[in-house]
């Protein structure tokens, strides 16, 4: 009884960030913004998720499902590389920044604050 309200708890978690991911792909100003919290959210919600579902069939039913565990390790790695990507891929073909963004350490021209330190 008490595993099923941790796995509850844990899909409930789960489901939350991926709200607030949701969230913040609408109310984010910019690309890179919008980026940063589905990819983050998104990756944590997701994981929470099949966490949650494993524990339920490996101590609820008593089945290990290998295929769980592969889902969690490929999300896991997968999620932050794909976010990283778009970000890159969007600044490279000249997505502008926020007009409040305080820097920009990837423009050379501009120099960053390390290089007149």
């Amino acid at each position: 009884m008490i595993i099923e309200y941790i796995v509850v708890g844990v899909v409930l978690f789960g489901a939350l960030f991926c709200a607030l991911g949701a969230f913040g792909l609408v109310r984010l100003p910019d690309v890179y913004l919008r980026s940063h919290a589905a990819t983050k959210s998104a990756t944590l919600g997701v994981l929470c998720v099949l966490l949650g579902v494993f524990l339920y069939f490996w101590l609820v039913l008593a089945h290990l499902s290998i295929k769980l565990l592969l889902g969690i390790l490929f999300v896991f790695i997968t999620s932050p590389v794909a976010g990283h990507l778009n970000g890159r891929a969007a600044y490279r073909s000249g997505v502008k920044l926020w007009k409040n963004s305080v820097r920009d350490d990837l423009d050379h021209k501009k120099g960053s604050p390390s290089d007149t330190e």
